[in-house]
């Protein structure tokens, strides 16, 4: 943590140097001592320590200078740090000058020049105004910031995007926050220019994109080799698996994905039904440790970066991305996972990201604080998401088709859902309309059975339901089933153009598309079984048939 400033402003150097010394010698350890003959040289530093998240406990400034007097100095000073103490040095004539400071610039002391012997004249002063201001003294954040409007799709866009590649950060809500006004002044930033990223160095970020924010704090869209033994498309938890067999065993292997670590389960509150975690964990903390283990064994991983095409060339594998880069593998794991199907509503398709969202959205949850959510799905993740938003929301309602959770839900989740007192299971319901002006505040309810309808105020509503594989972008002859999720092994003898496009003399690994080296695994994989540790399970088996590929390649 940074240490918090003293400044000490005296235009005779001789004095400076005399202040300095003293500050030095009793404050050094608990306080950044900074020294200057100009106070305007001091104005202007002043907002750009704000902006990178410096403090300044106290102003220790002489009231006699040319370039501006002492009062003059403080009363702008305390425009940008107006919690830092003001203290003001003064020679017997200026003790005018220092009363009326009291009042102009709430002056906290005057200290009457030469202070000898400092121990009794300056520490003592000095020790009571900084115990004072440590005591209200907050730390400031130092990560990142994010300023902009709550139910915005492109906040909640930037946010869903820095909590799934694990950096903290501090929100800044423009319309209800206190310190919001002084932080766009600050940065000089216009409403339009929202949402804004402000970064640790000063720097901010207007309306970025994804890869303009991934590139700012550190992620990499580029490869850097030209060729990989393993290139693995997706960093679920297949995908987090497979990287880290593959780098500890000796594979040079790269990941790839559009967003960040985790996929879909990365975004979930809490797996309670883990292997090995009896107190459960959060997506994101699963995450976190996976690609940390990954790294470790040497992989490489691009994030945010978008596959748009792969072609077999032989033992080679092309991979085009979305800014025209190349990375050549010589095989390849599908492990892009699934997505949450999109209720077909156009009511409710404009309020997506401003109270409409699909999966979790723990990034949201405190936004809906004391106010009635609805959540649509019946399955393992609703039932987390339920759980997670029944800490901050006032109401949280289930919508399901059937008449209970007991044929989609776990048994744990069911207890859990069953003992929480704000959470309420609507059987046999659907969401016909969403209602509001720029953001969602009512859902029209429809009773399935009886087609009467109601309606609810409602704050934001999380959606759950069914599952559409991350398959669309392949253009290649790799065999899917009528959902679109890739058709693997065994499984290939069942579809007619298998034997048109496998033309190798043994059978498919399982794993194994029909495309020889290029592998599928988790939940974009048909007939696989939705689960993380099955998921994990995939992507470390896969690993061991990439072996035997690379081996007779």
């Amino acid at each position: 943590m940074r240490l918090p400033i003293i400044f000490s402003i005296d235009d005779d150097q001789q004095v400076l140097d005399a202040v300095r010394r003293d500050l030095r010698g009793q404050y050094r350890k608990e306080y950044r001592i900074m020294a200057t003959t100009s106070a305007q040289e001091v104005l202007d530093s002043l907002p750009e320590l704000k902006k990178k998240g410096e403090e300044v406990a106290l102003f220790l400034s002489d009231q006699r200078m040319p370039e501006m007097g002492g009062v003059d100095f403080l009363k702008k000073a305390r425009t940008v740090f107006p919690n830092a103490k003001r203290v003001l040095l003064t020679a017997y004539s200026d003790t005018d000058a220092a009363v009326r400071a009291i009042n102009e610039v709430q002056l906290d002391y005057y200290i009457a020049k030469p202070w000898d012997p400092p121990q009794e004249k300056l520490y003592p002063i000095l020790d009571d105004l900084l115990s004072d201001w440590r005591s209200s003294y907050r730390p400031a954040f130092e990560g990142l910031k994010l300023i902009g409007y709550q139910f915005s799709p492109a906040s909640h866009e930037l946010k869903d995007f820095l909590a799934g590649n694990l950096f903290p950060y501090q929100w800044i809500n423009v319309e209800t926050d206190p310190e919001a006004e002084k932080t766009l002044q600050l940065y000089d930033l216009q409403k339009n220019d929202l949402p804004a990223v402000l970064v640790g160095d000063g720097s901010v970020l207007k309306r970025p994109t994804l890869a303009e924010l991934g590139e700012k704090v550190g992620l990499s869209p580029k490869a850097s080799e030209s060729l990989y033994d393993l290139a693995i498309i997706g960093a679920g938890p297949a995908g987090l698996a497979a990287a880290v067999y593959g780098g500890s065993e000796g594979l040079k292997t790269i990941m790839i994905d559009k967003r960040g670590p985790g996929g879909q389960a990365g975004t979930s509150s809490r797996i309670e039904n883990y292997l090995g975690f009896p107190n459960g964990l959060s997506g994101a903390e699963l995450a976190r440790r996976a690609i940390a283990q990954a790294q470790r064994f040497g992989v490489e991983f691009l994030a945010p970066q978008e596959v748009v095409s792969i072609k077999s060339e032989g033992q080679y594998k092309r991979i085009r991305m979305a800014d025209e880069s190349e990375v050549v593998a010589r095989a390849i794991l599908l492990s892009t996972g699934v997505s949450y199907h999109k209720l077909e509503n156009e009511s409710l398709d404009k309020y997506t990201g401003a109270g409409v969202y699909y999966g979790a959205a723990t990034t949201e949850a405190y936004a809906f604080k004391g106010q009635p959510v609805y959540i649509v799905g019946g399955g393992n993740s609703a039932g987390q998401g339920a759980m997670y938003l029944s800490r901050t929301a006032s109401e949280v309602f289930i919508c399901v088709r059937r008449a209970d959770l007991t044929e989609t839900m776990s048994q744990y989740l069911i207890d859990q859902i069953d003992h929480t007192p704000n959470i309420t299971v609507l059987p046999f319901t659907e969401i016909v309309e969403g209602q509001g002006e720029d953001k969602l505040e009512c859902l029209i309810l429809e009773d399935t059975k009886s087609k009467e309808r109601r309606k609810v105020p409602a704050a934001g509503v999380f959606i759950f339901i069914g599952a559409k594989p991350f398959t669309d972008w392949i253009e290649m002859d790799i065999l899917k089933d009528d959902k679109g999720f890739i058709a693997t092994g065994r499984d290939l003898g069942r579809y007619a153009e298998y034997k048109k496009v496998w033309k190798q003399e043994r059978e498919p690994y399982s794993l194994e598309t029909c495309s020889p080296g290029i592998f599928a695994a988790g939940d974009v994989r048909a007939g696989a079984m939705n689960r993380v540790a099955s998921a994990v399970g995939e992507g470390a088996m896969a690993v061991s048939f990439v072996h035997k590929y690379l081996a007779e390649s």
